[in-house]
């Protein structure tokens, strides 16, 4: 088990969206699915173990065994290096300027709304920029695991 899943299992489901983000799960009949409404400033956050300046929140799912769905909060600059998933990533943006890319294709900053969907094992990358901190939701539609291509940064 990678460090990321490893304290996302540990922690409790929460968060601000839980409803919205619940519901594909539910209709897809994940037995892991958590059913609550917790508010964001009630959701527990834990430093990565990769990525130094990332720090998660479990919404639902469990990234060791399936779909999962994880609030992402990163201070300005903070860089997430090339990697790929085996499964697809959604990335939406609640708050700041998220930079991403893909291999073969233009970086491209999307604020509040924004969604990048990147496909399983596509090599891709994002960042915080600006001079806000950034929260995002991802979801993995099968269990997590991460490939560095560029080795994840020290900062």
């Amino acid at each position: 088990m990678n460090s990321f899943g490893r304290f996302l299992s540990r922690k409790r489901l929460t968060g601000p969206l839980a409803m919205a983000l619940l519901l594909p799960f539910a209709v897809m009949g994940n037995p892991a699915a958590h059913h609550g409404v917790t508010p964001l400033k009630e959701a527990i956050f834990a430093q990565d173990g990769d990525v130094k300046c990332l720090q998660g929140a479990l919404e639902n799912g469990n990234p060791d065994t399936g779909p999962s769905t994880i609030l992402l909060k990163a201070p300005a600059g903070c860089r997430v290096a090339p990697h790929y998933h085996t499964a697809e990533e959604q990335l939406i943006v609640i708050q700041g300027i998220v930079s991403t890319g893909m291999k073969g294709m233009h970086d491209v900053a999307l604020s509040a709304g924004g969604v990048a969907v990147m496909p399983g094992k596509a090599v891709h990358w994002f960042s915080c920029q600006g001079k806000n901190p950034c929260l995002m939701v991802v979801t993995f539609n099968q269990k997590y695991d991460i490939v560095w291509v560029e080795a994840a940064p020290a900062h």
